[in-house]
């Protein structure tokens, strides 16, 4: 059994082209990957039949970078992966200030793949205000 029929199959984000001249598909844990991004890069209203799809965390653009903020971002990042993505149990979020940019954060996504048990990571970097 492969991956994909494991975890399915979707457009790649950010779409693209493949070295075939077509639009290229992701798989497998790398489809898992980008759903993970992708729900956390959508803001609500955005979908329009959906509504209530996304993270939101573009709603933290100009909030100040401190451990308050970080806090509600990592209890909203917890949220929302367990409502909208149902092949992971989400594990631990830590979001830390990027060292390199005051004004941004980094959360980093700790998870299990329901199907396989295998744990799996993904980091996502929030723009943040001052």
């Amino acid at each position: 059994m492969n991956a994909g029929s494991i975890f399915g199959r979707g457009i790649s984000f950010p779409p693209r082209i493949g070295p075939d001249g077509r639009v290229a598909w992701s798989e497998g844990e790398t489809n898992v990957r980008e759903s993970i991004r992708i729900i956390l890069m959508t803001e609500q209203p955005e979908r329009l039949r959906n509504p209530t799809f996304g993270g939101s965390l573009g709603r933290f653009l100009f909030e100040p970078n401190t451990l308050t903020t970080r806090r509600s971002l990592q209890d909203r990042i917890t949220t929302e992966l367990a409502q909208w993505e149902p092949r992971i149990k989400v594990g631990p979020v830590n979001v830390d200030q990027d060292a390199d940019d005051p004004t941004a954060a980094i959360a980093t996504i700790t998870y299990k793949l329901i199907a396989t048990q295998a744990i799996e990571s993904v980091s996502v970097n929030v723009t943040l205000g001052a």
